[in-house]
């Protein structure tokens, strides 16, 4: 496999993943011969170590090294041939709010035989969503809602017979059918549905009129260590511009370390384990804690227009058809400092990787000529502070969703070296499955799906964004199931990294790193978008899908 992947790159013309055809419904649909391409790896190289260099400061937006990065790009874009994607211009301004918390207090609870307080940083995180120079929560009474999930479709809600309007809602991380071993459940079963995510919770609790949220850190369900909550909630933290300043917002956000939220467990009469156990069941009822939550920061608020990049390869037989890429180029700025001092999180993996990638796929989509449909390059800001960069495009999109024939995301390459498979997020949600298999014909790799459905990769990254909104989106990565070494070693690197690097100031560029299977996978998002350029299929998700009747509806309109 070795001597493959590097053979693949020196003989473009081998490959084929055409003469295949896919069964669309009762329509086959004949998918056209897509040459692997000759992809270059030292665009990849050169991309990445550049964006994810100190001097770019971790690529924060409002930043200078936001202005460095999206030059770089447009630069990039216009030197391998694409064109201006928004008007004759590179950039989409995206509105957002830059907050910065600055002398943040201890979280104290009272109303226990002792008053609790709980170290920020090390203990508990939060940040505000209002536009307001102080914040202040005083005395506001606790209760713990479960998971925190209204969802009236699967007749579940922790909310139910409690009024939390001005308190302070404690939350579980992940949804209730975590750590079960089937996708058979309330909640998908072991697959984090949207209901598990941060994002949602913290979207309920304000639909509920809380005063402040928390979510308890748990290392398994919420797939990452303390460290990545400490680092990615600590410094300057991004909203979207609202016309009234976050007023319907909650006024804190925060996380508190599961020790810690035992201990408030255990002042309130409670176990927290128990209750966890109670959260899961149908029909859980919500508790007033009997407790109360105080806690103070300032703000310091920053007005910025943030920008996505986009570039263009226009169809030349119908140039109003578009198939997309998108790609996260920002990360988080300076973060807490590693015990060496270095403060910057560099993001070289997540994402200068896949920001490179756009570049490298553009250069070799435009060598072989204009697809019949056109070709959207966008490098998206704010993925890290939840995807605002994306959401912000697909709600305001310079090119209509409804003639958006679906597309391909991207989001940090591995350097593992040459894997047996590709996993993809969400693999059997829609017809661009098919395409990936056809892409993978004749490259000896299988397509498998997630190991860890429970972690809700689907959610966390700018697919997602689209598929909200009906477009059919494709996100799949290299595997773990590694030539050298097989799943084994491919866990302990992957494992290495979210402890070790991942959002944190060590995700840095390292000149020794094995880029063969990287530009294996390269290859693979260039076939899936060339074919889907190439044809005039319109995948669709698959019946029964949560984003299935969006989409119907959207095509329905042209």
């Amino acid at each position: 496999m070795l001597k493959r992947s590097l053979w693949v790159l020196l003989a473009p013309s081998l490959v084929l993943a055409g003469c295949t055809k896919i069964d669309e419904g009762d329509t086959a649909v004949a998918l056209p011969e897509i040459a692997a391409p000759e992809l270059s790896v030292e665009t990849m190289k050169s991309i990445t170590e550049e964006l994810s260099s100190d001097a770019y400061e971790g690529r924060a937006p409002g930043t200078a090294g936001e202005e460095k990065t999206i030059k770089l790009i447009s630069e990039k874009f216009a030197a391998v041939g694409l064109e201006p994607g928004n008007k004759g211009g590179w950039f989409q301004d995206v509105p957002l709010v830059g907050i910065t918390a600055k002398n943040m207090s201890p979280l104290k609870i009272s109303g226990g035989a002792s008053e609790l307080s709980f170290a920020y940083g090390s203990e508990y995180v939060a940040s505000s969503y209002q536009e307001q120079p102080k914040i202040d929560v005083a005395d506001s009474e606790m209760v713990f809602v479960g998971y925190g999930i209204t969802a009236p479709e699967r007749g579940w809600n922790d909310y139910a017979g409690v009024d939390v309007k001005g308190k302070t809602v404690v939350i579980l991380v992940n949804d209730p059918d975590f750590g079960t071993e089937s996708l058979e459940g309330e909640f998908g079963g072991r697959a984090m549905t949207y209901y598990g995510r941060w994002t949602y919770k913290y979207e309920e609790a304000a639909r509920q009129g809380a005063a402040a949220a928390l979510i308890i850190h748990d290392t398994e369900p919420a797939a990452y260590g303390w460290n990545v909550v400490e680092s990615s909630w600590t410094g300057e933290q991004f909203y979207p511009k609202s016309e009234n300043g976050g007023a319907d917002q909650t006024k804190l956000n925060g996380w508190i370390q599961k020790d810690a939220a035992a201990k408030v467990f255990a002042a309130a009469g409670q176990d927290l384990t128990a209750q966890m156990a109670a959260a899961k069941k149908k029909g859980f009822k919500a508790i007033d804690l009997k407790l109360k939550a105080s806690a103070s920061l300032e703000n310091d608020i920053k007005q910025t227009d943030s920008k996505n990049v986009v570039g263009i390869l226009k169809g030349k037989t119908r140039p109003d058809e578009y198939v997309i890429y998108t790609a996260h180029w920002d990360h988080l700025g300076r973060c807490k400092p590693a015990p060496d001092g270095d403060d910057i999180c560099n993001g070289a993996i997540d994402n200068a990787t896949g920001t490179a990638a756009l570049v490298a796929l553009a250069e070799a989509h435009v060598k072989a000529g204009a697809p019949d449909r056109s070709i959207i390059f966008l490098a998206v800001t704010a993925e890290e502070s939840g995807l605002l960069g994306s959401k912000y495009y697909a709600q305001n999109p310079i090119y209509p969703l409804s003639q958006t024939v679906g597309g391909v995301n991207m989001d940090a390459f591995g350097m593992a070296g040459p894997a047996k498979n590709v996993i993809v997020v969400g693999k059997g949600k829609s017809g661009l499955d098919r395409y990936l298999e056809a892409a993978l014909t004749g490259d000896s790799r299988v397509a498998e799906a997630e190991p860890t459905p429970e972690k809700g990769y689907y959610y966390r990254s700018d697919h997602f964004s689209f598929a909200k909104l009906g477009v059919p989106m494709i996100y799949f990565e290299g595997g773990e199931d590694l030539v050298e070494g097989g799943r084994e070693a491919g866990e302990a690197l992957s494992k290495d990294y979210t402890e070790n690097r991942y959002h944190g100031p060590k995700d840095e560029y390292d000149p020794n790193w094995n880029w063969e299977g990287v530009m294996g996978d390269l290859k693979i998002y260039y076939s899936v978008a060339r074919m889907l350029a190439m044809t005039e299929d319109w995948p669709n998700w698959n019946e029964g899908d949560e984003f299935r009747a969006t989409r119907d509806e959207s095509r329905a309109g042209n």
